[in-house]
């Protein structure tokens, strides 16, 4: 029996040693790295230094699930964030809900984000605070969709002119790249009538984005290491572009035969390793 036991301790030791070893070193730094502040790699395989942490509660936000360790950003990030809170309140909204930015150093997420590696990627969801949360509430916020994923189609009762006005408001900054959403939210943005529609060009369909939208930010000036993510097409991407996200009636889809595909080991810019090892 005590035979037994210890070769029981050994096994769970070993399994602790290969958890340690194959962790994610990212997930594991809690503070962020010294220097000047700089946007390294791209959105989706880089890292940050000289990050910033977002105050968990400010002038017209909050941020939820702070014990994810994931409120660090650039501080063109945070002063972006900080900024779109004071505007919307002085809309009339109430809180913005700040969720994952950056991890303290960037780098990957070992689930959850294929980006938000640089500290220039924000969730904002698409719920509003009228006071100020409990804590229990905070770490486990009830998320809010804005469309009927089965119908494709906009949940009105969920929707508010509050939220274009977000949407107009965030997208309307100059340092902003893109705002990811829902295309069933593309689609509303653009049936709605305005004076200016220049900012829609920024609004990109994408699937998931239905409780939150993903704000992102272009590379900071002199963050010679950051890459960009190209320019969006021409025009307010309301045309052909959004109509091809809608689903296919059933008698029209094609059978698609998919192949796994090996996955591809991204190799992290070489700065990216000092900043770790800080």
């Amino acid at each position: 029996m005590t035979k037994t036991i210890f070769m029981l301790f050994l096994l769970a030791l070993f399994l602790w040693g290969l958890e340690m070893a194959f962790a994610n070193e990212w997930e594991r730094v809690d503070a962020p790295a010294q220097g000047k502040d700089q946007s390294i790699g791209s959105y989706a395989n880089g890292c940050l230094q000289g990050g910033e942490a977002m105050p968990l509660v400010g002038d017209g936000y909050q941020v939820i699930r702070p014990s994810r360790n994931r409120y660090y950003g650039h501080p063109d990030m945070i002063a972006y964030l900080t900024k779109l809170a004071a505007r919307t309140k002085g809309f009339g909204l109430d809180d913005l809900l700040i969720a994952d930015i950056s991890m303290p150093r960037g780098g990957n997420f070992t689930s959850g984000h294929s980006s938000h590696q640089t500290g220039l990627d924000a969730d904002i969801w698409l719920s509003f605070a009228p006071e100020r949360l409990k804590q229990s509430t905070i770490e486990k916020p009830t998320a809010i969709s804005m469309v009927d994923l089965k119908s494709y189609s906009l949940r009105r009762d969920n929707w508010l002119e509050d939220h274009a006005v977000l949407f107009q408001v965030a997208a309307s900054e100059p340092e902003v790249a893109r705002i990811f959403v829902h295309p069933v939210i593309k689609e509303t943005l653009c049936d709605m009538n305005w004076e200016d529609r220049s900012w829609l060009q920024k609004v990109r369909p994408w699937w998931g984005h239905h409780y939150h939208m993903h704000v992102r930010l272009r590379c900071p000036d002199g963050n010679a290491s950051c890459v960009d993510q190209a320019t969006p097409p021409k025009g307010d991407g309301c045309g052909s572009e959004l109509i091809s996200w809608r689903p296919k009636p059933k008698d029209e889809q094609e059978k698609v035969v998919t192949t796994k595909k090996k996955k591809r080991v991204k190799v992290k810019p070489q700065h990216c390793l000092m900043v770790l090892s800080q």
